[in-house]
């Protein structure tokens, strides 16, 4: 069963993921450089952000009850659909010469945080459904390399499109990348499985993802832990360009560089670590790229060159990549499919709940000029992640897990 290469289902899923995720990546970084040019736009920018951030949290327990209570494949496609029509409205109110205001871009970047936010944990949930347990391990690599594939095409073309053509045409780019994506998703056989019926209460439903956790409380801290290094992600997004310019004392062109390094490390985890899994274990392997991480956050306080901060921005591409592929394959294997958007919900409601109290210490702290002491603190953080997941380990791979529930 592990003849990924010969099944259709996964080219199709991949096209489709590639389109999608390009045409999104494209207009997602075009509109907030466009809406920071706009007066006062910075500020609106800022609210909408985190305007976004606060509903996302709020939903996610819904969004992993819909996940759990209907046909995925449609989920996937009305994603497409709906980000058709809004990027071809907009693309025809640009083509009738009328200037894009604030609210305009406001609402595309509202738009575009939304599909994100529905169409990944959709996607792991459908995965996990259509594909053979013995699949995972190579599928969240292939998942892995194509996600670096595609964020990589996005980062260039809009960096060449945002200066030779205006934006409604980079809408018409990205509504036909929907096009290309619903076809494709079309034509994915596809056949729900038999799911529990809707006997239980509304609320009792929405948090079954608590309940399946809170009574497997090894698997659970050993998920949380090693959904830190993307946490550490996040972070790092906002503090690398401050390290760079404050620390190292370099331009952006350093900026630049490490995306693209970043990209490398983290296509490299994804052909590495499906190899570690099978002759190591996920448990392993988790610990591994956990303190992989650990330890080059670590490094960044200790030595300040910058190109030792390539060779540690590729450790931590490699680390965050690679826990997420074994992380992924574990709670395929480990969660059943009719709770896989619930439990993965809870996971995400959780992340938005520390990166939001991490941003806004962290915030304050760059504001008085102290942009190392973020990085003592992730670094704290991730050596606490490791020797929980270390400590878990050996016990959730022992224990007996019924995909039943």
């Amino acid at each position: 069963m592990n003849s990924l290469h010969r099944d259709r289902r996964l080219y199709l899923l991949l096209v489709a993921n590639l389109f999608s995720s390009v045409g999104t990546g494209i207009t997602m970084t075009a509109v907030p450089w466009l809406l920071v040019q706009k007066p006062d736009g910075g500020t609106w920018f800022g609210y909408m952000s985190t305007t976004m951030t606060i509903i996302m949290f709020l939903l996610t327990p819904y969004v992993g009850m819909w996940i759990d209570h209907m046909s995925r494949k449609a989920m996937l496609m009305l994603g497409e659909a709906m980000g058709l029509v809004i990027a071809a409205m907009f693309a025809l109110y640009g083509m009738m010469g009328t200037e894009y205001h604030v609210w305009h871009l406001v609402i595309l970047f509202a738009s575009g945080s939304l599909y994100y936010f529905l169409f990944y944990p959709t996607l792991f949930a459908f995965t996990q459904e259509v594909f053979h347990p013995d699949q995972y391990k190579t599928l969240n690599g292939i998942m892995e390399i194509q996600g670096q594939l595609a964020t990589v095409i996005s980062g260039g073309a809009a960096s060449l499109l945002l200066t030779k053509v205006p934006l409604y045409s980079i809408l018409w780019l990205d509504a036909c990348t929907y096009v290309v994506a619903i076809v494709c998703l079309f034509f994915i056989p596809y056949q729900r499985s038999v799911r529990n019926g809707d006997t239980h209460s509304f609320w009792m439903k929405m948090t079954e993802g608590y309940h399946y956790m809170k009574a497997r409380p090894l698997l659970f801290w050993f998920l949380l832990a090693s959904f830190m290094p993307f946490i550490g992600v996040m972070m790092t997004n906002y503090l690398h360009p401050i390290y760079i310019t404050d620390v190292l004392k370099e331009d952006s062109s350093v900026y630049g560089i490490q995306s693209m390094i970043y990209g490398i490390g983290a296509a490299l985890a994804g052909l590495i670590v499906p190899l570690w899994l099978r002759k190591i274990g996920t448990e392993v392997s988790i610990t591994i790229t956990v303190f992989m991480y650990a330890m080059a956050m670590t490094m960044f306080l200790l030595v300040k060159n910058t190109w030792i901060f390539y060779v540690l921005v590729s450790l931590t591409a490699f680390g965050n990549a690679g826990t997420r592929v074994a992380r992924s394959s574990l709670m395929m294997e480990r969660i059943p499919n009719g709770k896989i958007g619930r439990i993965d919900s809870l996971f995400r409601a959780l992340g938005f709940l520390i990166r939001s109290i991490l941003l806004s210490v962290f915030t304050g702290l760059v504001s008085l000029q102290h942009v190392l002491i973020p990085y003592a603190i992730l670094s704290g953080l991730l050596i606490i992640s490791g020797l929980l997941v270390l400590r878990t380990g050996e016990s959730v791979k022992k224990e007996q897990f019924h995909l039943t529930g």
